[in-house]
This record gives structure tokens, sequence and C-alpha cells, in this order.
């Protein structure tokens, strides 16, 4: 009795132990281990029995993890699963630790998540006494391992799409994965395995065609995919065939989306296998046509024809060299044009931009002469263009030859009005009858005045015929009719009333401002008077180098014609065989004559047009194509030959070659051929650092040399320009015969030329050649070295006298100071002194580029201090004469108002100083004549002045008068 009684408190304590514990176990647990260990039953160490434990085991792992650490006590031997809430529970739980009565759980084989994810089952904790605590419930989740790959529903797929269209979906492909979890068993990305095919896959499996796909290209496109799980797992792949179903369309077939030509090929054809398709469609034809464009208007003036400059253009084709400019690059004597906007080109061929009335400039009259007599010709290239607000009566002026002030009388005007090209020119009252009409302006309405393209204009006027050339043909209206003429009375005389020049609008003489301005672009705008220019000339500034090369004329079969528009830019094929047509088609062909063409692409257009003998048009799509021209070659210019050498006095006093063995070679590339004097360049440039100095340096050139070859050539303080289509034989030629003089050579230790030359107008350059030119200075004897302190006073007035020369004291002491029986020669073959000589100053002097960088000892010191001193000296004795002088004055007049001048009683006080020197200057000369040394002008111009004193007091008697050569203010 008393042993069922135990055990029934033991049961009654654990369930008020459980109840308590559920409901007040904060801050309890010594009151609840208490409860238990008074009766003897262990204890699971929970905050919240209820909630039991939790564990996390993975598919490959055979502990679990749990949590909180299963523990209990006190005195625990043992740890058993004692119900399974559902089905079997494959885990044993071992205890770890008896002290603090931890335990573990572990599974009796590896689990699978795919077949079962979550576990629930109780555990009881066993006293060493054989006493169980309370069950406790385990939840034990199964994680996911990613050990299986994604799997495609269908082994292979294929489908069938239409060519020329877009789809949307293709097909859609579906995977699978048989990963429990979503991180391992959902897909998350499939990928195209297949490169450079036109179709894209998403994330959803759906596959997209990224273009129209084409029959002729591929009858149908396989591709290989992937799919990855959202562990990045890869699937095996899978193959997808996409046929592509024909579709006819109407049009042209085998036409490549671009044509690559390579500069120096020579003729490229265009379509070498293009097919017309008519899709059976019911028409018996009756007449084909197809007509080929290129465009060309993006390329330079309108089309690859921007080789060299205008003025290089004009030379190359035989053009007057007696035509005018009025738009030449800015420079010296050429400044009207500074002013104005350029875009485009290069220096060499500047395009100017005129925005109106402000853009106009004024010609000089030295450029131009006014009075352009009765036979002339004005041409220019012109970009114009119509805008939505311009008035129908506006002008914008070309050029303009107007009253200067008073009156706004137009005497000749080219210019633009409602898509019309208007020359004007009134007679002047000396060359008709003022009581007779006379044609006076002359209007040709032009498409191409309005179209915002290049167009070369040019208008020969030989009176009483005008004739109007664009592009270098004769222009001839649709309509068969002249341009119409208005005729107007001849200008009366007027006093006083000159005219002005204007380029890009007009001058108007009584309100002294420009007015009726161009909005548009103009280049090369020239004028030749007296006479007309050739039409051949006229062709050759505007042909296009590339062009549309037409097909072989036996190929043309009877009821089939062939025509080209004037440029070669277009050509039309028609007939009524449309098998020929395809023929001729295939064999249209691209051509491009220059040597360096501008790289880029060409716009190609093939327009198709068929009827039917039935009266019904078939509408044929337009096909659209480029042509690419691949970079061409890098020609290289190279220029060579003796870069240093030295001269003495005579020959720079003289003048010397510059250049005297240059070489100047050109090759097309590297890697293909050797350098070789031949080739064409159109601007050489001559540079020096410093620049000249005026006083006495010159650079003089072989001027009928550069006039035979049509060169043209500026000489500036900065060098030489010389530019011009020519051969690089002819350049070097004439950069051979540049020479350079100086009047003053002791200046310079050397003098340094740099040239370069390039090709098309900047396109391509030549390396920098620098060319040295170095001063031998002369060298006195040993015995002259007293004379070198009075020497060096000299020098310092001569350079005080030449502030160009910031080298000449250094290179004049080169020439005084006495040498050492062996000289040391510096690399430019000057002679250098010893620091260690008697009575010599030792100098060390840098050379960069030209500009002689000084160090001197204490002697120049001294020579400065005495010079000082000198002129203290003079000022001082000048103004004590000038003050005595104005005494004497003052008394004089005092005496005698009306007596003149009587210098009888004045004596002329010869300077001490002045007498020294003389003496010391004719001993340097005697010296200088005993060593047979050169009359070098040493640019001593207070010498000069010694000399000339000496010759007035010898040849007159001394008389009063004003002696200020000894004043320095």
């Amino acid at each position: 009795m008393p042993g069922i009684m135990h055990n029934l408190w033991i049961i009654l304590s654990v369930v008020c132990a459980g109840v308590f514990s559920s409901e007040h176990t904060d801050g309890y647990e010594g009151f609840q281990i208490e409860q238990y260990d008074y009766q003897g039953a262990p204890v699971f160490d929970l905050v919240r029995p209820s909630e039991g434990y939790h564990g996390l085991v993975s598919e490959d792992k055979s502990v679990v993890e749990v949590q909180p650490t299963i523990r209990a006590g006190p005195d625990v031997c043992a740890f058993r699963i004692v119900n399974k809430h559902h089905g079997e529970a494959p885990f044993f739980i071992q205890l770890k630790d008896e002290e603090t009565g931890e335990a573990e759980l572990f599974t009796k084989r590896p689990l699978n998540c795919e077949k079962r994810k979550n576990y629930k089952f109780d555990i009881t904790a066993l006293s060493c006494g054989g006493v169980e605590s309370a069950n406790v419930t385990v939840h034990v989740s199964v994680t996911d391992v990613n050990e299986y790959a994604p799997v495609f529903v269908e082994p292979s797929y294929v489908v069938g799409v239409d060519e020329g269209r877009l789809y949307q979906e293709v097909l859609t492909l579906q995977a699978d994965d048989q990963d429990c979890s979503p991180k391992f068993g959902d897909i998350c990305r499939y990928e195209l395995l297949t490169k450079d095919q036109p179709f894209s896959i998403d994330g959803e499996g759906v596959i997209r065609n990224t273009e129209p796909l084409d029959y002729e290209k591929s009858h149908n496109h396989i591709l290989s995919v992937v799919a990855y799980d959202c562990g990045m797992k890869r699937s095996q792949p899978v193959m997808v065939t996409i046929k592509v179903n024909r579709v006819c369309h109407l049009g042209w077939k085998g036409i490549s989306e671009h044509v690559e030509y390579s500069p120096g090929s020579g003729r490229q054809e265009l379509f070498p296998s293009a097919s017309l398709e008519l899709c059976d469609v019911p028409c018996h034809v009756d007449r084909v046509q197809a007509r080929i464009g290129l465009t060309t208007s993006h390329i330079g003036k309108g089309c690859d024809r921007d080789t060299y400059s205008v003025a290089a253009q004009r030379k190359m084709c035989g053009a007057s060299s007696e035509s005018v400019e009025l738009l030449p690059a800015p420079g010296a004597g050429k400044e009207w044009t500074a002013g104005l906007h350029s875009d485009e080109g290069h220096e060499g061929d500047l395009i100017f931009e005129f925005e109106g009335d402000s853009s106009g400039v004024v010609v000089p009259e030295s450029v131009l002469t006014h009075n352009l007599t009765s036979t002339f010709t004005i041409s220019t290239w012109l970009k114009h263009k119509s805008g939505p607000s311009t008035d129908k009566h506006t002008k914008e002026h070309i050029m303009c030859n107007a009253d200067d002030h008073k009156m706004n009388r137009h005497h000749m005007a080219l210019f633009v009005r409602n898509c019309r090209l208007i020359l004007l020119l009134r007679r002047d009252y000396t060359e008709a009858d003022l009581n007779t009409f006379q044609p006076a302006e002359w209007r040709w309405k032009l498409p191409q005045v309005c179209d915002d393209e290049w167009h070369h204009y040019a208008v020969l006027v030989n009176l009483p015929q005008v004739t109007l050339y664009v592009d270098g043909h004769l222009f001839r209206p649709e309509n068969g009719e002249s341009p119409e003429v208005i005729d107007d009375w001849p200008l009366h005389p007027t006093r006083g009333i000159n005219t002005t020049t204007s380029v890009g609008a007009c001058w108007q003489g009584s309100e002294g401002h420009m007015k009726h301005g161009l909005n548009g672009y103009m280049a090369g705008l020239a004028v030749l008077i007296g006479k007309s220019e050739s039409p051949r000339v006229l062709s050759c500034l505007t042909k296009c180098q590339e062009a549309l090369d037409t097909p072989a004329m036996e190929l043309l079969q009877p009821g089939m014609e062939l025509l080209t528009n004037n440029e070669m830019t277009q050509i039309t094929i028609e007939g009524d065989n449309m098998t020929n047509l395809e023929t001729l088609v295939r064999r249209v062909a691209y051509v491009n004559g220059r040597d360096y063409p501008t790289p880029g692409r060409r716009p190609v257009a093939l327009t198709t047009s068929i009827a039917c003998d039935s009266g019904k048009a078939l509408k044929v799509p337009t096909t659209e194509s480029f042509l690419l021209v691949l970079q061409p070659h890098q020609p290289s210019i190279e220029i060579n030959g003796t870069t240093n050498f030295a001269e003495e006095y005579d020959s720079f006093r003289m003048g010397l070659r510059v250049f005297p063995d240059v070489g100047v070679y050109l090759s097309i590339a590297a890697e293909e051929a050797a350098p070789s004097p031949g080739g064409q360049m159109d601007e050489c440039i001559v540079s020096v650092y410093p620049p000249l100095n005026p006083d006495h340096e010159t650079l003089v050139l072989p001027d009928n040399l550069i006039a035979e070859l049509g060169l043209a050539a500026s000489v500036t303080r900065q060098g030489v320009t010389l530019s011009g289509a020519d051969t690089t034989a002819h350049y070097q030629t004439v950069l051979r015969q540049i020479h350079y003089a100086n009047r003053k050579p002791a200046y310079y230790l050397n003098r340094a030329f740099k040239l370069t030359c390039s090709e098309l107008a900047g396109r391509f350059t030549s390396n920098e050649y620098v060319q040295t030119v170095t001063v031998i200075h002369p060298q006195l004897s040993v015995d002259k070295a007293s004379q070198g302190s009075y020497q060096g006073d000299t020098l310092v007035n001569e350079v005080q006298q030449d502030s160009q020369s910031p080298a000449a004291a250094v290179e004049h002491h080169h020439h005084i100071t006495p040498a050492p029986a062996h000289a040391k020669m510096s690399a430019h073959h000057v002679e250098l002194k010893s620091p260690h000589t008697v009575n010599d100053v030792y100098f060390t002097s840098n050379v960069v580029d030209g500009v002689a960088v000084n160090s001197a000892g204490h002697a120049v010191t001294i020579i400065i201090v005495v010079c000082v001193g000198f002129l203290v000296f003079m000022v001082v004795l000048g103004v004590i004469r000038v003050r005595a002088a104005h005494s004497r004055h003052t008394q004089d007049d005092v005496a005698d108002a009306e007596m003149a001048w009587d210098d009888s009683s004045l004596n002329i006080t010869v300077n001490p100083m002045e007498q020294q020197l003389e003496m010391a200057e004719t001993q340097r000369l005697r010296d200088d004549d005993d060593d047979d040394d050169d009359d070098s002008d040493d640019g001593s111009n207070f010498q000069d002045d010694l000399d000339t004193s000496d010759e007035e007091e010898e040849g007159k008697p001394k008389e009063l008068e004003w002696d200020d050569s000894t004043l320095k203010m």
C-alpha cells in the first residue's frame, strides 16, 4: 500500500510541475528543479517544455543539430525515444556527458528530403535509479542537398517558323528538378550554348528570334540549350531544331547588307549574287526598271574629291594662275578672312560659314580691281538651303560691288534669291549709251541652290553672252529655255563716289553697314578677270574620284537601255527582259581613283518598278545596302640630311643654303616599299625659333623657281611656308635653294631650322627635321689679351644696343679671348676656352634651340661697374655743359637782344676719356691689320660714333655746335 501511494504521489507531482512550468516558468526554474529533485525524477532543462526541441539534419549527415541542446538532470543515465507521432522515427539519442546531462540526436540511416521532410517524436530522460522524466517533443526537419540536376521535359524540341518575321515566342522549354527545396528544386535560368545564332532565351525558357530569319541564309537553326536550378546545377544539353519556312517576298534576293572596298583594289561589284523574285505573281512583264544610286553627299564637298585644297586642285587641273582668291586662308596680306567662321576642312582648304548680314567682309581693292571689264569668270563652291521663314524677295549675296558712301547702287553682284542664282552687272555710263537699255540681270532657276548640298558654280561672262556651269557641266534648263534676262539703264555718272567689293553680304554706302547677307557655306571663291575659264578645267575641278561603273556594253541585249547621270552616281537599267536586267545589275560596280580615299560608309539603294502587260504595276520594295571604304595604308614622308654643319662669318653675311643636302622621300606603306623621291606633297613649313631679327637676319627664297612650279610661298619672322600640290622632287629642289643671311653672325653660336612637310592638307605629315647651322668664331692671338679690358667695355655697349641678341656678350668674348696651344672643340665645332688662360674671361654656355645662356665670372662684374661709372660721368659732364651754355645765352641776351651767335670766344673742351678711347681704338685697328683678320661688322654703334666724330674734327674748323653724342638721358 505505501508503494502504491508513493507512485501516485510521483504522478501527481509531475502533473502539477508540468502545469506550473507551463504557466509560471519565468524566474522559477530553481523551484521547478527542486520539485523534481524532491520527487527524484530527471527534469529537462527547457524554458518552455511545451515547445519541445527543434532539430535540423542534412540529407548527407547523421548528426541532428538540436536547439536548444538536449540537457536533463539530475542523475541522468540515459535518454530514449518513447512516442512516434507519425510512423517511424529513424533516430536514436545518446548521452554525451553524464555530469551535465547533455545528449545528442543521430539518424539511424541517411534521410531523403524528397520522401519525407519532417519528423516528430517524444523523448524522455531516465535517471540512474530507473525513474523517467516527463516526455518532451522533438521536431526534426530534413534540409535539402542539391543532388539532382534539372531535366528537360522533352528529350528534344522541333519547331517551324516563317522567314522574315520577328516572333515574341518561337518555343517555350520546360525543365524539372527533383530536389525538395525551392533553392535546389526550382529552375532559375536557361542558357543557349550555341553562339552566333539570331536567337535568345529568357529565364522562363521562352526562345525568341532577334532578327528576321532568311531561308536563303539558313534553312534551319540547331540550338543547344541547358537549364540551371537556383543552386546553379546545370542540366544536360537539349537539342532544339528551328526550321525556317520559305515565304516568298516580292523583291531582290542575294544582296549583302554591306560590301567592303579596299583602297586601290580597282573595280568592286556591288550585287554579284542578286536575283529578282516575283513569287509566282500572275504578271507578264511588259516593262521593268532598276535604278542603282550611290550617296556621297556626306563626303567632302559632295563626293570623294577633297584630295587637295581648292588652290591645289586648280593647279592640278590647269586652271589659270591669274585667278584671284577671295576666300583664302587668313595670313599675311589676307587678313580680311580672319574674322569669318570656318567649318570642316583644313587650313589649306577652309570652308567658311556665313550667318547673315554680320558675316560679310570687305575685300581690299589691292586684291581685286573693281573694274571686271566685259570678260571675266566667277567660280565658287556653295552649300545653301532655303529656310522656312525666308521671304522670296530676300537677297543673299555671294559677292557684291557697290557704292562706298552716299548711295546704294549695286554695280556688280552674284546672289541667291527665291532659289535662283542671279548675276547683276550694271554697265557704266562710259561703256554704253545712257538712253539705251542694256542686259543687266541674268536669272537661273536652280533646285541645286536650295538643296543644302555642295555644288560648284561658275559664271562665265563674255558680254553680251553669259553662261553658267553647275558641277562642271553647262547648265541647261529642263524646259530648254534660256535664263531670264532683265534689261536696265546704264549707271549715271557721279562725283567722289567709289565702290566697295564685299563677300558674303553687300555694303550699303548710305547706311554704312552690310546688308543682304548669305546664310550658308562657301569655299574657293575666285575671280578671273579678262578671261573665261576653260570648261575642261571646270569639269576637272568638280570631277568625283569615286563613282559607279557600268557593265560592259556587250552584255546589253536588244530592248534594254542603260542611262547614267553626269556624276556617275546613278545608273538606270530598263527594258522588257528581266533576265538581262538581273545580269546587268550584278555587273554594276564601284570605283575610287584616289590613292588615299576617305574611309567610311557610302549608302547604296536599288529601286525597282515592274509594269505588267495587263496594266498592273507591282510594288517592289527598295533594297538598301552600303559600301564600306576601308582605311587606306598610311603613306610615310621622311626627311633626312646632314643635321649640323658650321660656317664662318663671310658665309653668313653673303648667305648660305639652310638645307644643302636635304632629302624628301615618300612611300605608300613602310612594309610595302622603301621610301623614294616621288609622289605628291602640298605643303612644307620651315620654322625658326626664336624668330628672325629683321635688323640683320633674312631668309631668301628662289622666287623664280617657285613661280615656275606654280607653288605659293610666304616668309615671316617665324619662317617659311611653301604650299601647292607638286612632287617631292620639286619640293626638295626648292628647299635646297632656301638661303639664310646674317649681317651680324658674331651675335650667335648657332641657328636651328625645323622642317616639316605634309600631304593632303595636313592629313599625312613627315618627321620633324631639325637643321642646325653653327657659327665658327675667329680666334685671336695671345698677345692681344692686354686689350681685353677695353674690348670688354666696347662689348657691353654693343650688347646694350641690340637686345635681340642675348648671346652677343659671350660670343664676343669667344672672339677676343686668346686660345691655348691645343684648343678643345665642342660638338658644334666651336673652340672651348680654358678657364686657366691668363687675362681670360671664362664662360660656360649652353645652347637650347639657338638661344645662348651664359655664366660669367668676376671680370664681367668689373666691366659692368666701369661702364656704369663711365655713363654717370658722361651724364654729369653733359649737364654741366648744358647749364654753362644756358648761362652764357642769358648774358648775351641782356647785352644785346639782336646780337647773333658769336662763337669766336667759345672753346670746345675735349673729353680726355674720348682721347684715351680713340688711342685704344687706333691701336686695336692696327693689331687687326697685322693679323690679316676679316673686317667683320660686329654691330658696335658706339665705335661708329667715334669714327664719325674724328672725321668731322679733321675736315671742319672747330665751330660751336651741339654735340649730344655724349648725353645719355
